[in-house]
């Protein structure tokens, strides 16, 4: 009803008071998001009597006295009352009558609202009339939405850099850290890395043993019989640097490895991230000096040597050496980690161009495969790059999952202009 109020899209423009007085909206006012009457300064003609105030919306007008507004001063300034069911009169703390209107809305509204709030998670109630919209008009929505999951991402960022006192390396760790999970062992490699901080790291960066020996040991993955002479100066270096340094594990990190390919398996992404530590993790740095996708790309196209050049996990090893990222992977990390970082830096920073840096090369970024983009590709909506696949799962995560429909630049079309043919 608040909706409907804010965007005018009651059905008649003859309105009347439950009393029969003439009432001619001027000013719908502003939606207020805090407590008080739902709509501030409204402009409201009754019977041709300019009033100026608040506006209040119910289902019914008893629910006046049920949120207890009839006591509350707060309410006093209420020159309308919109209700759809009027079941009983409403008066100010001083017992003044509220002029009260039933909203005139179609019936047909509310099935289609319902009929896109009500679908399952797996369904685009919108998918059929998506086809109809301006390609311009879904364009600027899903600019917005991609700037948008990079505002969220920044709010993350900004939650771990005060966690690690702006230490942005530290942070790049962590997040870096994160998307080796590749989704599906994220929180774990998360747990992982918050549980060795950099600094600490940092102190064993010229031992690629001792990183690899930290990693596994922390991970819980070495608590398997040793299989090879590997794993056993692995387990035999975690034992005496956690007791040198009193080392905890966290007991909660869960690994998932069922119905999952070799190449995903975390043995190799841990091995990986000790290869990005080894040396020194300075990534961030690197990040922003990296001006092009091509120098983007390079920092993440790292080889595994040793025993992790030919193989997945402990034990077998592969009759070839093995690329330690896809193509595909390692756009993912630029995706996750290189653009929202880089974002970031330049938001916080005040250097604007690199914020536009990391919005060009999602620009420049295939689009990501997955069930969301292949859902609205079959509704019309193609995802020609990384920006466009980043809205789209934006769209999907925080608006369709979350049955905001109201909120959505589809919805609200979908609705307002089917309100408006039948107006």
């Amino acid at each position: 009803m608040q909706y409907i109020w804010q965007h005018r899209l009651w059905l008649q423009q003859d309105m009347r008071t439950v009393d029969g007085r003439v009432v001619q909206v001027v000013d719908v006012g502003q939606l207020n998001v805090d407590a008080g009457p739902d709509f501030f300064n409204a402009k409201i003609k009754i019977d041709g009597e300019m009033w100026v105030g608040n506006v209040e919306i119910h289902v019914r007008a008893s629910d006046w006295y049920r949120h207890h507004h009839d006591s509350d001063k707060a309410y006093d300034s209420v020159i309308l009352h919109v209700v759809e069911k009027d079941d009983m009169p409403v008066k100010r703390s001083n017992g003044e009558i509220i002029p009260q209107l039933r909203m005139p809305c179609s019936p047909d509204f509310h099935k289609r609202y319902n009929h896109l709030v009500g679908s399952s998670g797996s369904e685009l109630p919108c998918s059929a009339e998506i086809t109809e919209m301006p390609s311009i008009y879904v364009a600027d929505w899903l600019s917005t939405l991609a700037h948008e999951r990079l505002y969220r991402k920044v709010e993350h960022i900004k939650e771990l850099l005060e966690r690690y006192s702006g230490d942005w390396e530290e942070v790049c760790y962590v997040i870096m850290a994160r998307c080796m999970g590749f989704g599906v062992n994220s929180d774990a490699f998360e747990q992982l890395a918050m549980s060795l901080p950099l600094r600490f790291m940092g102190k064993h960066s010229d031992s690629l043993l001792s990183i690899e020996a930290v990693l596994f040991g922390q991970s819980g993955l070495l608590d398997e019989i040793p299989v090879d002479d590997y794993v056993k100066s692995l387990k035999t270096e975690y034992d005496f640097l956690a007791h040198k340094f009193s080392l905890r594990r966290n007991e909660n990190i869960r690994w998932k490895m069922a119905r999952m390919r070799p190449t995903n398996f975390p043995h190799r992404r841990i091995a990986l991230l000790a290869e990005m530590i080894y040396g020194g993790f300075r990534m961030m740095s690197k990040m922003i000096a990296a001006s092009t996708e091509k120098e983007a790309q390079e920092l993440f196209d790292i080889k595994l040597s040793g025993y992790w050049a030919r193989h997945y996990t402990f034990g077998n090893e592969a009759p070839h050496e093995l690329n330690a990222l896809s193509r595909s992977s390692i756009n993912i990390i630029l995706i996750n980690v290189y653009a929202p970082l880089v974002y970031a830096y330049g938001m916080i920073r005040g250097e604007e161009y690199l914020c536009d840096r990391a919005v060009s090369i999602l620009q420049s970024l295939p689009s990501e495969n997955n069930v969301i983009i292949d859902l609205f590709r079959r509704a019309g909506i193609d995802s020609k790059d990384a920006f466009s696949s980043q809205a789209l799962i934006q769209l999907r995560r925080e608006y369709c999952e979350k049955h905001k429909c109201l909120y959505c630049r589809i919805g609200h079309r979908m609705l307002s202009t089917k309100m408006r043919r039948i107006e």
